[in-house]
């Protein structure tokens, strides 16, 4: 396995992911075959707050990357002479949380002389799917819908994307942690949520779909939650309601991923639509897709559970790409927060071309 530095080839990448509250690694090869994938959940420790504190989180990320790195490693059966190049998240996500990761991806790749590229995390939620057995062809398009971001793409190729829409102010996911909240379900709010809605009806409560222009494809999720939490305080009782809420919740914001994405797949022509993203592991939207899809002639290609939440290995296959794709551009000198900057200026850089701006990620 072992490959000399000067190959252009880049088939073995470790997959470095901290873009949030999960320590992930990972090691893919080809860019098809999970080799390992390591994920620590913060979940336990951020369960009392109802939400990811983002100091907590950091400092998670500093106690855990070392041992999450070398267990991918040793279950991969790899090593600095046989990997080709490491992959990191360099954003979006929680600045802090980047940072650890950043910082340790350079310091790893500069003491072995491997090359190092930046991902942007919302590209390796895309790349996840080509890890399915029967990935779609290109071109199609990807509704990336998690606890961050709700995006549409149109996908010509694995580094060919064209922003078609997303939100405009709170994220799918970002919804369902905040629901669960009002409704003292605790954190995460995505599993709880679409447990108990399956107790519920929903069309008992029947909540509005924030469609905004029906002709374009962005989303608003802010509304729902609002009318949810008037909703509560509204009724003297919720006791006996709690599951109803639950369910009518989840169909209107399931209805607008569905009808938006159905809708963008049409607009592009495109017979294959892809749901990724840590609510794409929700058994309701997965349903009424596959329904609508296939009422449309479109198939759907959705990554099993595992790889719809943050992981490290959808992180090393876009890496996988981005290193054998020819990308010119800057090493990533700091982790980038921001969605609009995050991986779009980043590709392979060597010791040579890095040393000396390493001391200090800025």
């Amino acid at each position: 396995m072992t490959k000399p530095r000067n190959s252009k080839q880049y088939n073995l990448v470790l997959g470095i992911e901290t873009s949030c509250d999960e320590t992930a690694a990972a090691v893919v090869s080809e860019g098809r075959a999970i080799l390992s994938n390591v994920v620590w959940s913060q979940v336990d420790i951020h369960h009392p707050y109802g939400g990811v504190v983002p100091e907590l989180a950091s400092r998670k990320h500093l106690e855990k990357i070392v041992p999450v790195v070398e267990t991918a490693l040793a279950d991969a059966g790899a090593d600095s002479n046989s990997i080709d190049g490491v992959a990191v998240t360099c954003g979006p996500g929680l600045v802090g949380a980047l940072l650890v990761g950043v910082s340790f991806a350079k310091a790893f790749a500069y003491a072995r002389d491997l090359p190092l590229i930046g991902v942007d995390h919302l590209h390796g939620h895309i790349a996840a799917i080509y890890l399915q057995p029967e990935p779609p062809p290109f071109p199609f398009v990807a509704l990336l819908t998690s606890g961050g971001h709700t995006n549409l793409c149109y996908v010509e190729g694995p580094m060919n994307f064209e922003h078609m829409g997303q939100t405009r102010d709170d994220a799918a996911g970002e919804a369902f942690d905040k629901v669960a909240k009002v409704l003292g379900l605790g954190y995460p709010g995505g599993q709880v949520i679409d447990k108990l809605a399956q107790q519920g009806d929903p069309e008992r409560i029947r909540f509005p779909r924030a469609f905004l222009d029906r002709t374009g494809f962005d989303f608003s999720f802010s509304g729902i939650k609002t009318a949810v939490a008037r909703y509560v305080m509204d009724e003297k009782e919720i006791a006996g309601k709690i599951a109803d809420i639950a369910a009518g919740f989840q169909e209107a914001v399931v209805d607008v991923l569905v009808q938006k994405a159905i809708s963008a797949a049409k607009a592009k022509a495109c017979q294959h639509l892809a749901l990724v993203g840590g609510v794409a592991s929700n058994s309701r939207l997965r349903e009424l897709m596959t329904e609508a899809a296939k009422r449309a002639g479109i198939n759907v290609h959705i990554p099993s559970p595992e790889l719809c939440t943050d992981n490290a290995a959808m992180i090393a296959t876009m890496g996988y790409h981005q290193f054998n794709g020819g990308k010119n551009a800057s090493p990533p000198a700091s982790p980038e927060p921001e969605p609009w900057r995050a991986g779009l200026d980043l590709d392979v850089y060597s010791k040579t071309s890095y040393s000396g701006r390493l001391g200090v990620v800025r």
